[in-house]
């Protein structure tokens, strides 16, 4: 059986910094229902949408044991461009036949973009 990924569940307590953030540099549009605590943030083309859930006092934003990765064809005009808008990437790093870079999201998530999806 074939089970696509449609969202992903981010828990942060910043959740308008974080809509801010995604619909700024990753051009997601965001859905807020009356009475849902839950905001919605749609990609305007193909991929999955994410959803910024609140996290509870308890639960510690930014655990490295996920990583959004973003797909872009050409990685170092993407970090330029995220740079004029206050997105500062890491290091563009070449692997096998493409590239990528490194950055935190305002809950301190670790985010990618990488040219590896055109690599193929």
């Amino acid at each position: 059986m074939n089970t696509p990924l449609g969202r992903l569940v981010i828990y942060t307590k910043k959740i308008d910094a974080m809509t801010n953030f995604y619909c700024k540099h990753f051009g997601f549009k965001e859905l807020r229902n009356e009475g849902d605590r839950i905001i919605e943030l749609q990609p305007q083309g193909t991929g999955i949408s994410l959803l910024l859930h609140p996290a509870s006092k308890r639960q510690k934003e930014g655990q490295p044991l996920v990583k959004l990765v973003f797909d872009v064809q050409d990685v170092s005009a993407f970090c330029k461009i995220a740079e004029a808008k206050g997105l500062v990437f890491g290091k563009v790093y070449q692997a096998d036949g493409y590239a990528f870079a490194n950055a935190k999201d305002p809950s301190s998530n670790s985010i990618q973009v990488s040219s590896r999806a055109f690599s193929r």
